[in-house]
């Protein structure tokens, strides 16, 4: 195997800039980790714009992000831990045992273990696509419009049976984004669709103002609504350093879980909330013989850090080898990449071998500073806890119009932001995830090309979307996937109908 990229990547990770930007991107995206739902979909909506019109080179921004990324999978325990908030969704099973052993005095113990847990994740899975990344990039050098076109129907397929509780509605959310994708002119026919006589929108709705509308101004918002709220924030860390004994207690349980998250995070759709939750129940059915699990044992606080820091590094997998994000975060980063005029695929690692190369490496590099940044500091991370909304609200709103206003210059897209905020809040409070809404739209733009070149290299013959192995492949597995969930949820359905009917008599 060829890894020729990874030691041009270290080259490129390891200059002094782009160390100082990856050290930078660490720090911040631990700080907005560290704030209950930001998430790190906020923080790079948000830095996005500035790396963009700093001029800074395609790579240097992809390790920007990706140590948002990353910081932010470490900084989302903070709050689960000495708030039971998770900082993410990624985060949500830490606080299962990681806030009652701050509850019993060992807050500074569950920091530097999950801490050290996320290292491994992190480590682990970095190495995964390390190797996997060339396998996969590969195998997919067949892949023709007709080929990419199925693969996006795959991918939509995957998301509204595997995100969240509600496929219904993660269906819908990439229906309007693939809706929102349409806006502008038509390339081919040269006619406006859905421009309502804006000549701003000729060119579509922009990326960047579509992020920063659907997430960080609805954040800011939902932050407002929920203000009167109070939290208690446990500030008595004790002992910042983890046992020997714990660590040799959890190490086999945070191996297991950072296999577990890097598998699920290859798969599109899925996520650090779903690699946390399996990786939890797994140990707990492994590991729980004592009932300890959700009252401060400490494998139950290294498997999801494991799982979503080593998720975070496998959705990194289908995003650069096949140009499907593996995740709602990876969705932003893709469309950061186009903003480059950079389409990912299976060979953006032969033509741009320094992106590829430069992200993974970075991830090495990465996850050594994040190590070295949680464990001394965490202290002064935590304090992140205690900045008032009236703060944080308008910094987030300030930040959100420079950086529109600085990529576009428009005041039209300012207000065009603001708009999509106050849809994304309504959208939000009804149920819906803004993460689909965005993969729709980013891969909605590929599925259109890909579908136009593939019916003109047919002349028009719809029957080339079914004219190849690869194709047929995964038409099956889209159909699969699509209906697999309705059926287990019947069967599951009609079992505890049963059950309930033969307890009755």
């Amino acid at each position: 195997m060829d890894f020729h990229y990874l030691w041009q990547g270290f080259e490129v990770a390891l200059t002094w800039q782009n160390l100082l930007i990856g050290f930078i991107g660490c720090f911040i995206g631990t700080l907005v980790g560290a704030l209950p739902a930001i998430g790190p979909i906020n923080g790079i909506a948000l830095l996005l714009p500035i790396a963009y019109t700093m001029g800074l080179p395609a790579e240097s921004t992809m390790i920007l992000l990706a140590a948002i990324y990353c910081g932010a999978e470490y900084g989302g325990r903070i709050s689960s831990i000495l708030l039971n908030v998770p900082g993410d969704a990624g985060a949500v099973m830490t606080a299962m045992d990681g806030y009652p052993m701050a509850q019993q005095g060992r807050a500074g113990e569950a920091l530097a273990l999950s801490g050290l847990s996320s290292f491994l994740g992190g480590i682990l899975g970095s190495i995964g696509l390390a190797l996997f990344a060339p396998i996969l990039s590969s195998l997919t050098t067949g892949f023709g419009p007709a080929e990419y076109f199925v693969l996006m129907v795959f991918a939509f397929a995957t998301l509204g049976s595997m995100v969240g509780s509600q496929p219904v509605k993660t269906l819908m959310g990439c229906t309007l984004g693939l809706m929102l994708a349409t806006v502008g002119l038509d390339a081919t026919s040269g006619a406006y669709r859905f421009t309502f006589d804006q000549p701003e929108l000729g060119d579509g709705i922009e990326f960047v103002t579509l992020v920063i509308g659907l997430f960080s101004i609805s954040e800011a918002l939902i932050i407002l609504e929920n203000q009167g709220r109070g939290m208690t924030i446990i500030r008595e860390l004790g002992r910042m350093t983890a046992r020997w004994s714990d660590i040799v207690k959890c190490w086999g349980t945070a191996l297991r879980s950072a296999v577990i998250g890097f598998v699920v995070g290859v798969l599109p759709g899925t996520g650090a909330s779903v690699s946390s939750a399996i990786a939890y129940t797994t140990a707990k059915r492994i590991s729980d013989t004592d009932d300890t699990f959700g009252k401060g044992d400490v494998r139950g606080l290294a498997a999801p850090e494991a799982a979503n820091n080593a998720t975070a590094c496998g959705a990194f997998v289908p995003m650069l080898t096949l140009g499907v994000p593996g995740s709602g975060t990876t969705a932003v980063m893709l469309g950061a990449l186009m903003l480059y005029n950079i389409q990912p695929g299976p060979m953006l690692l032969t033509e741009r071998p320094e992106i590829v190369g430069g992200l993974v490496a970075s991830l090495f590099v990465g996850n050594v500073i994040l190590l070295l940044l949680n464990l001394p500091l965490v202290h002064i991370f935590a304090r992140v806890l205690t900045v008032p909304n009236w703060l944080l609200v308008p910094g987030i709103l300030v930040l959100s119009i420079i950086g529109v206003y600085s990529t576009h210059a428009s005041v039209f897209a300012v207000f065009l932001m603001l708009g999509i905020g106050m849809i994304g809040w309504l959208l939000r409070k009804a149920g819906f995830d803004m993460a689909p809404i965005i993969l729709g739209f980013v891969l909605g733009r590929v599925m259109e090309v890909n579908l136009r070149n593939a019916l003109a290299i047919s002349g028009g013959d719809p029957q080339i979307l079914f004219s190849s192995t690869i194709c047929n492949v995964l038409w099956v597995m889209a159909i699969l996937v699509a209906i697999l969930p309705v059926w287990l949820m019947r069967r599951s359905r009609k079992r505890a109908a049963l059950a309930a009917h033969a307890a009755s008599q």
